[in-house]
């Protein structure tokens, strides 16, 4: 628990969890873990573990609606707001912690977890799909998806600042 809790909880908080939220599935990771640790498999790593039990733990929470849609946004309409053909670099504008976070606020959840355990926490792409409970194609794909919409939130924001 002393090694991994910090970076569970900072997954949790990244997921826009409530400082509550986030504790409550922290503890309920963890005692989870603690019941389940006779089901590990030794051949995934114990952090990806941890992660996917905190995961689950929070969704418990956040459960969505019967019938709630998810935003949904063509891959060229997404392509073209994150600014596919251009040549400047809205990367290098991430100059602070405050802009990531708002760019990572502007994802849904799904796509927060998997730039969160892709591109933050660096979890290989096996890793990543486990954590999540998908196929490695199905990850990439959400994974593509996500980085356009961050590309396309920044860049919004980098046009509003601008204005």
């Amino acid at each position: 628990m002393g090694r991994h809790d910090a970076a569970v909880h900072r997954f949790l908080a990244s997921l826009n969890a409530s400082p509550d939220e986030a504790e409550d599935a922290l503890q309920e990771c963890f005692v989870g873990a603690w019941r389940g640790a006779a089901t590990y498999r030794g051949g995934e790593s114990a952090r990806g573990w941890l992660f996917a039990i905190a995961r689950n733990a929070l969704r418990r929470h956040h459960r969505r609606r019967v019938g709630e849609p998810e935003d949904l946004v063509s891959l060229e309409e997404l392509g073209e707001r994150a600014g596919w053909g251009t040549t400047d670099d809205a990367l290098g504008s991430i100059e602070a912690r405050e802009t990531l976070m708002w760019v990572l606020d502007q994802l849904g959840e799904e796509e927060r977890e998997v730039i969160v355990l892709r591109d933050v926490e660096g979890f290989s792409g096996e890793e990543t799909a486990d954590i999540l409970g998908l196929g490695v194609a199905a990850m990439k794909s959400r994974l593509h998806r996500a980085r356009l919409r961050l590309m396309a939130a920044l860049r919004e924001r980098e046009r509003r600042d601008h204005a």
